[in-house]
């Protein structure tokens, strides 16, 4: 049995779907994983692959959910991201010419889901080897 907080998870990851099909948006994936490694959404809109992080919460949380995309949490989704490029077998044929970190909000209250979409959220910066990406 999924607890509370999974099902409003999956109520906010299917709002924000619905909202990227709404911008024109193509999803590929939604809960990509490999390993320890997951991405929430996976999309194409206009020749950009989007990567997104989607943060749910209920009215009155404490913090608002795009502030609970850290350091760690990018890191994570950019080694994330450059696993699922690589993958063998199975992987879409992709024709992109960038690749973009979003992060995607959903709060929902009394009046139905907010949402806000914070289109390149981060760029990821190359130091000198893929798992050094910050």
């Amino acid at each position: 049995m999924k607890t509370s907080r999974q099902l409003v998870g999956e109520r906010g990851e299917q709002e924000a779907c619905d909202f990227l099909i709404g911008e024109g948006h193509r999803i590929l994936r939604r809960n990509w994983r490999s390993g320890h490694l997951e991405l929430d959404i996976i999309s194409v809109c206009d020749k950009v692959l989007h990567i997104v992080e989607v943060k749910t919460r209920s009215a009155g949380a404490p913090v608002r959910p795009e502030f609970n995309v850290g350091q760690d949490k990018r890191r994570r989704m950019v080694r994330a991201a450059n696993q699922f490029l690589h993958e063998g077998p199975g992987r879409p044929a992709l024709a992109v010419e960038e690749v973009q970190f979003d992060v995607l909000s959903v709060e929902f209250d009394r009046e139905g889901p907010k949402i806000e979409y914070y289109p390149r959220a981060f760029v990821p910066v190359y130091t000198g080897g893929a798992a050094n990406f910050r």
